[in-house]
């Protein structure tokens, strides 16, 4: 059959490989599986229930939940009954709920537990759309799902069927809503064909088959853990949800995936536990840890290090690297980075223990996925986000801007024809970043364009991937490069706080926090030592001059960072105002 629609994808699998275990959540300690034909007959009976509901086409229908089985159930049996699929962050405000309900006219809304339904009934008197809400979990004096599913049993086959008939796939099938570092959340408009096209597109890039495992942790609700599940289907990769972020390694020992998506912030806390675990070690176990992460540091694709370093590698990988690879699970064979720039140093060091990180590159804009590495036909570079998807043109602008055209390029923004009109020039998506094509095929970032500064000596800098190089530093958790308009550029800091801790208790350092060591001039001149040593692969107008150290971690909770982690600049500045200050006191 051919896949033109998103609801097409469980029937593709039916057809092609039905699985026992399409989808699996852990209920009360066990892996509890639904089949490719209980996926199918479940997400019939939530279209059912939203057509006996009185949903038409085209009413939206807003999800708010963590990764669940009932997240791409629900999600299916909404596209089936022609409505439109409205994720929704769990982690936002319930000033930015009551916005995007209003803004899309959410008809119904389903949620997974009693936080998220306190949030929705903070708002729900100011949204006149909302009719009906379903929870997941059962919470007294809400439908549970298992009644909702239930609601339908009058509404026929014939009618869902006619439904499906006339979706096309150029109609709208999800409004996800971005959040911008600044003003209220955009909606983007993506249709059936352009996440169908990039299911298409991506699949090329996966090496695994219908006999592999996948655990699903990023948050549904952002289109590229959403397409990447919609890519699992159509490939007949069995989907496990982890429980939660805090049991991630657990869960991934336990099913043991060839393949799994996460983002740079998550393969840096996995490297540094594994640094923490080597710094323990003593004696020749702990020389043997530290050569095998040298030689990984060194690691090229495709044996470019000659014989001598690959025979040397493979001894590392026996005596070191497998332990890493058993900690997850022993069947990896791609972990998908997305989201972020990747530090260099650590896709070398990951991919020289075998545990291959394949980075790519895309925006909610473009369904997400535009480029990604993979190792078919020398398609990966360190430092790259890949070669583009066969369906995908890039292009890049006089200014340096990445130019994207392609059918997973987006309709627009939901009722912001000028943001959309910004943004989509004859038909080329405008991203906002910068970057260059190396040998004219290898795509690599180099910045966001409105991220980039002059200092008030007309310099050009570029903070990204400064903040990515400093970030090397077993001390520094999170960083962010500052000095607009200022003399020189300076570092606002996190330091990573086991770490650090660790470092204080073995120098009778009496720290142990992040507003201890904030305040510690010998903590401060620790982490300066490395900074200044990073300072001398940059020109001399580029090099940080001070830093300052924050006492608390930047969190989406707290404002600083957006749902998919990225800084808010302006946010943390004005937070931080007076360690500015401080820095650049004359």
């Amino acid at each position: 059959m051919e896949v033109t629609r998103l609801f097409d994808i469980p029937y593709y699998q039916l057809e092609n490989f039905p699985k026992p275990d399409s989808l699996a959540d852990k209920v009360n300690g066990e892996w509890v599986k639904t089949s490719t034909q209980s996926f199918i007959d479940q997400a019939t009976a939530v279209s059912k229930a939203l057509v006996s509901l009185g949903v038409a086409p085209g009413d939206r229908i807003a999800m708010i939940s963590n990764n669940r089985s009932e997240w791409n159930i629900t999600d299916i049996g909404i596209l089936m009954a022609g409505a439109i699929n409205v994720p929704i962050y769990p982690t936002i405000s319930p000033s930015d709920y009551e916005f995007i309900f209003n803004d899309s006219q959410v008809k119904i809304c389903l949620v997974s537990d009693e936080e998220l339904l306190a949030k929705v009934n903070e708002i729900k008197d100011k949204v006149g759309s909302l009719e009906h809400i379903v929870s997941f979990n059962k919470i007294s004096g809400v439908e549970h799902f298992e009644d909702f599913k239930k609601r339908g049993e009058g509404v026929t086959d014939e009618e869902i069927e006619k439904r499906k008939a006339n979706v096309k796939s150029s109609d709208l099938a999800t409004l996800i809503y971005t959040s911008g570092t600044t003003g209220n959340p955009k909606g983007v408009m993506l249709s059936h064909d352009n996440v169908v096209s990039n299911v298409h597109g991506s699949r090329e890039r996966l090496p695994v088959d219908q006999h592999s495992k996948a655990v699903s942790f990023l948050p549904l609700c952002h289109i590229y853990e959403r397409m990447v599940l919609y890519l699992f289907m159509f490939t007949g990769v069995s989907i496990y949800y982890a429980e939660s972020m805090e049991s991630i390694g657990d869960n991934i020992r336990e099913v043991q995936p060839e393949v799994f998506t996460a983002v740079p912030r998550l393969l840096e806390k996995v490297f540094d536990k594994i640094m923490a675990k080597g710094s323990e070690l003593t004696g020749i176990k702990k020389a043997l840890f530290y050569w095998a992460v040298g030689l990984g540091e060194r690691w090229e694709p495709y044996g470019q290090n000659g014989g001598w370093y690959e025979f040397q590698l493979s001894i590392a990988n026996k005596l070191i690297f497998s332990k890493w690879r058993e900690a997850l699970g022993g069947n990896v064979k791609a972990v998908a980075s997305g989201s972020a720039a990747l530090q260099p140093r650590l896709a070398r060091i990951f991919n020289a223990a075998d545990i291959p990180v394949l980075e790519g590159y895309g925006l909610t804009e473009t369904s997400p996925v535009a480029a990604v590495n993979c190792f078919d036909d020398k398609g990966f570079m360190i430092g790259t986000v890949g070669r583009r998807l066969s369906n995908v043109e890039i292009k890049i602008a006089e200014d340096g801007e990445i130019l994207l055209k392609g059918p997973n390029v987006m309709m627009g923004y939901y009722n912001r024809q000028d943001l959309t009109d910004e943004v989509l020039k004859d038909g080329w998506l405008h991203t906002g970043d910068i970057g260059t094509l190396v040998n004219g095929e290898y795509l690599k970032i180099t910045d966001r364009k409105k991220e980039i500064f002059k200092t008030s000596g007309g310099k050009y800098i570029a903070p990204q991937p400064m903040e990515n190089t400093f970030k090397a530093s077993r001390f520094v958790d999170q960083i962010m490069v500052i000095g607009e308009n200022k003399k020189h550029p300076a570092a606002l800091i996190v330091p990573d706080l086991e770490f650090t801790k660790e470092w204080c208790a073995r120098k009778n350092i009496n720290a142990s926090t992040y507003e201890e060591f904030a305040k510690n001039d010998a903590v401060r001149e620790r982490i300066w030592q490395d900074i200044n040593e990073f300072n001398q692969s940059y020109g001399s107008f580029e090099q940080i001059k001070k830093i300052e150290l924050c006492s608390a971690p930047w969190a989406i909770d707290t404002g600083e960072l957006t749902p998919s982690l990225k800084l808010k600049r302006k946010i943390i500045l004005s937070k931080y105002e007076s360690l500015v200050d401080k820095i650049y006191e004359t």
